[in-house]
């Protein structure tokens, strides 16, 4: 096992930072500052215009799971939610105490709890949406944490789990903790099969599961979106065959491209590729 060289995350996040060869990764991770920039960002981004849809046409309380620096808190408090943030890590840089700073800055209601997400301390029903952006992968115990939000949630609501990593066999994930670009530093990361995902919801009694696959939604995209993803592609396949104009004609149709992607998620197995899931909470 590599041995990791920080003991919290903020060290970990404030030595990436300061890495100029690692800029993009840090703006892509939502890392820079100033903070409300970042959250800023986040709230324009195609993957919240995606989350934004699933939200459409629902209000009231929003809990978000592992907030973080606070991104998806700011989000949701735009979006009209009255927002809790749960976060058990006090720092300044990515933690609650950033949350606090980010809140006051933008002039947003947005309680914030340190706490752990496998205990919720809240009564039961008290959410109308839990949010949880890339919190599941790092549980231990992952049955307990989606049985938890299952209880907070009130009869008819939400859960987004968004942009876990999932792999396709146990074997798998010394691959994926290997590439993975941050792990090094601090450790942490984690990945499940999908089947355990899906599992773990079930158990906890959720009524209905919408899983999004990687090239299903801008969610898993990010920071990728359709359009830059087909420019990746085009770029791929010049270097194999260079005729650029032919492979930009041949995928210029966006409905082409899509049907494309869609087929080859049959083959994509990369090892942490990332998948979200829309939950709902039977009516009582």
């Amino acid at each position: 096992m590599v041995e990791q060289p920080f003991t919290t995350w903020e060290d970990a996040v404030v030595w990436l930072r300061n890495q100029p060869d690692q800029r993009q990764l840090v703006l892509d991770a939502f890392y820079d500052d100033p903070l409300i920039d970042a959250a800023k960002r986040y709230f324009a981004s195609g993957e919240w215009q995606a989350v934004s849809k699933f939200l459409e046409n629902r209000t009231g309380k929003a809990l978000d799971v592992g907030a973080g620096r606070g991104i998806a808190s700011y989000a949701l408090a735009r979006s009209g939610f009255a927002v809790t943030a749960l976060e058990p890590d006090p720092s300044v840089v990515v933690g609650t105490a950033a949350i606090r700073g980010l809140a006051t800055e933008a002039g947003l209601p947005i309680e914030v709890v340190e706490e752990f997400s496998e205990r919720l301390p809240f009564a039961d029903g008290t959410f109308d949406v839990v949010f949880a952006r890339a919190v599941l992968h790092h549980m231990r115990d992952l049955d307990s944490a989606c049985r938890e939000m299952f209880r907070v949630l009130r009869p008819g609501g939400m859960l987004i789990a968004a942009r876990e990593h999932v792999i396709s066999r146990e074997s798998d994930l010394g691959a994926f903790l290997d590439q993975h670009p941050l792990h090094h530093l601090y450790g942490g990361e984690h990945a499940y099969l999908l089947d355990r995902y899906i599992g773990a919801l079930r158990n906890a009694r959720f009524a209905a599961i919408e899983v999004l696959s990687p090239l299903k939604s801008p969610i898993n995209l990010f920071p990728h979106t359709i359009e830059t993803l087909r420019a990746a592609v085009v770029e791929r396949l010049t270097d194999k065959i260079p005729v650029r104009p032919v492979w930009r004609a041949a995928l210029a149709s966006r409905s082409v491209f899509t049907s494309l992607l869609s087929m080859a998620e049959r083959f994509d197995h990369r090892p942490g590729r990332l998948y979200s899931f829309v939950c709902h909470k039977a009516q009582s």
